[in-house]
């Protein structure tokens, strides 16, 4: 199962990327980035607060810089570091990002993390297939997504490529496509529900431009 291992170079930085709106973040976001830390051994976790989602409205969006101080919050004393890396790039899809963050970064291993939700509608994203072949990937899975999410187009072809939960831990040597599945015990968290509870969440956070804990430019 999977394809053929190579050496890891054991001086990389081990990162993992999660991807998303964080409008706004939650708890539910730092509780799956600290378990699929420890599972995969990371050093870091960037979370990639998109300056837009092409699969998500723009309508009740908050400002870049307001739902990165938002994760920042959410983040703080934490291996997590928020980033609207995207921003400094140029890129919207993600395919692009990581192949710029994997030129840009050559002295980390890059994982992306992504829930379960996502894997039900990653044959939607631009060029998915690439995306898998540029660098492993680990599911995080949500409840109510298992059975849309295996059923799904991409998870039929990626079928081929999963990894035994129990060596996840050794994800720098497997040579993408490759894809692990962690589960976790479930976290309720919604960007939705708070969004629906508390309208009013993106007030306390300035709109002042910031400056980005990774790229050290101004966020605006």
């Amino acid at each position: 199962m999977g394809r053929a291992r190579h050496r890891a170079d054991p001086a990389l930085i081990r990162t993992g990327l999660l991807g998303g709106s964080f409008n706004p973040a939650h708890a539910g976001h730092r509780h799956i980035s600290l378990l699929a830390a420890k599972a995969l051994g990371l050093d870091e976790v960037w979370w990639l607060v998109s300056p837009g989602n092409p699969l998500k409205p723009k309508g009740g969006m908050a400002p870049l810089v307001v739902r990165l101080r938002s994760a920042r919050k959410v983040a703080r004393r934490s291996i997590i570091r928020p980033t609207a890396i995207e921003q400094q790039l140029g890129t919207r899809f993600t395919v692009d990002t990581l192949a710029a963050l994997k030129k840009r970064h050559p002295e980390r291993a890059f994982i992306w993390l992504m829930g379960g939700d996502n894997l039900a509608q990653f044959h939607q994203w631009r060029d998915w297939r690439r995306i898998a072949k540029t660098m492993p990937i680990a599911v995080l899975a949500r409840p109510g997504y298992d059975d849309v999410a295996r059923a799904s187009r991409a998870m039929g072809w990626l079928r081929g490529f999963v990894q035994p939960r129990h060596a996840a831990i050794d994800w720098t040597t497997w040579r993408p496509p490759a894809l692990v599945l962690l589960r976790f015990r479930p976290d309720k968290h919604s960007a939705t529900a708070l969004r629906r509870d508390h309208p009013d969440w993106a007030l306390p956070f300035s709109q002042t431009p910031t400056r980005d804990a990774i790229t050290r430019r101004m966020v605006y």
